[in-house]
């Protein structure tokens, strides 16, 4: 039987930020401190996505926009451990109190607790979306919504095209549920990195160790110091064949991540020094969903321009520097094709407008993990502090394009740079 719903009005803005992870925090300072009249939403109960609700370990990679450093710089006041001191290392409770603060001073709406579930179109112009809460199905207008949702949801909705994971198959890296345990001597502990980083013990190789020990597809050791004694933030759950678009397969990588979480405590208890009384304290409220859609938008940023730190003429991310971090997309490790310790390229690159701009829909702006980019070059500008960056171009071109009355499209790289006050130095 056919149902229908009522549509409530939310009212007009001149930016909608859908998802408030670093990229979508991020869109919504820069358009708020811009002037314009700016919604933020996000369906989990706190801002800052993976940063935050995914209890992330660290701030990985860098990035020369500004906001990423003024971040970092009024988290580390409310470091208690610590005051004052600038690190990448997250306490979770501490970034959310600091994004709020940002946004609040912004003077943007935050709405926590609603999803996205539908786009207003006029032709191929997004004009709105429509949100579902617990206050029912409400419609909001925007001259510009900046889709910072991580997989993309307005943009798909919305008929932009777009390539899901790796192109040649479709297959997307896997996902990760983060925790912590407490309990361990940080005299005697050891904190491997990378899965390239190699750790001798008595009873063996690590990463060889787990690999043999560990269920499959987790297999390998990525251990975090906090800002906090004695606690460590463990990336060393693993789950493969997810397409985090589908509630079934997050729903799956749920139950199959928590699964994995005590027989990785049992591991670190019996092979890792230090580990010897660890106990889980904690875990992500949001699974850490690494890739899914790459949309098509005005330029496409390819693993070849990273490797070379190609300097586009109309780049409004700069200075970003990180690996090709592929992490195997079948199993435990690093895929083949990535690389960490060794990867070539030292100088920082930049991202083009064009990688923000869908190829064909207006009143939208990519933001995020989401922008054009292939399977490659995706691995490299995932990581938070280049979506960071990416944010904080996105919020101020959707800002311009309200202001000016003019389609996103149609906003200069230059005019951007000047909103943000960047200026490339390197």
């Amino acid at each position: 039987m056919k149902r229908e719903f009522d549509i409530m009005n939310g009212g007009t803005y001149d930016v909608i930020v859908v998802g408030s992870g670093p990229a979508g925090v991020a869109a919504a300072i820069t358009a708020g401190r811009a002037g314009a009249k700016t919604l933020l939403i996000e369906s989990c109960g706190r801002v800052g996505g993976i940063s935050t609700s995914g209890m992330m370990s660290h701030f990985t990679g860098t990035v020369g926009n500004s906001l990423y450093r003024e971040i970092l710089a009024r988290a580390a006041e409310k470091n208690v451990f610590a005051p004052g001191e600038m690190t990448n290392r997250i306490d979770p409770e501490m970034l959310t109190l600091t994004y709020i603060e940002l946004l609040e001073e912004a003077g943007v709406e935050i709405l926590l607790y609603t999803s996205f579930c539908d786009v207003i179109m006029e032709g191929d112009t997004l004009r709105g979306i429509i949100t579902f809460s617990k206050s029912g199905f409400t419609a909001f207008d925007a001259s510009v919504v900046v889709d910072a949702s991580g997989d993309g949801d307005v943009a798909y909705k919305s008929g932009a095209a777009f390539v899901l994971g790796r192109e040649s198959d479709n297959l997307m890296q896997p996902a990760t549920l983060m925790f912590k345990v407490g309990g361990v001597d940080m005299d005697r502990a050891v904190f491997p990195g990378s899965f390239e980083t190699l750790v001798d013990t008595e009873k063996g190789e690590l990463q060889a160790l787990a690999r043999e020990k560990l269920p499959h597809p987790a297999g390998h050791v990525l251990l975090y110091s906090s800002t906090i004694p004695g606690i460590v933030t463990c990336n060393m759950t693993n789950v493969t064949g997810i397409d985090g678009t589908r509630a079934e397969d997050l729903t799956r990588a749920e139950i199959v991540c928590r699964k994995q979480m005590p027989k990785i405590v049992e591991f670190l208890r019996e092979y890792v020094p230090g580990y010897e009384n660890c106990y889980i304290i904690g875990s992500g409220s949001l699974m850490g969903v690494r890739e899914t859609r790459h949309f098509k938008g005005v330029h496409t940023l390819t693993g070849e321009e990273i490797l070379e730190a190609v300097q586009h003429e109309d780049y409004v991310v700069f200075d970003a520097h990180f690996n090709f971090d592929v992490h195997n997309l079948t199993g435990a490790g690093l895929d083949k094709t990535g690389s960490q310790r060794h990867f070539t390229q030292r100088r920082g690159y930049t991202i083009p407008y064009g990688c923000l701009v869908p190829e064909k829909i207006d009143g939208l702006l990519l933001s995020g993990r989401n922008i054009s980019g292939t399977h490659m070059a995706h691995s490299n500008f995932r990581v938070m502090p280049i979506c960071v960056g990416i944010g904080q171009a996105s919020g101020a071109a959707a800002a311009i394009a309200a202001q000016k009355k003019i389609r996103p499209r149609e906003v200069s790289a230059a005019d951007i740079r000047a909103l943000i006050g960047e200026k490339q130095t390197s």
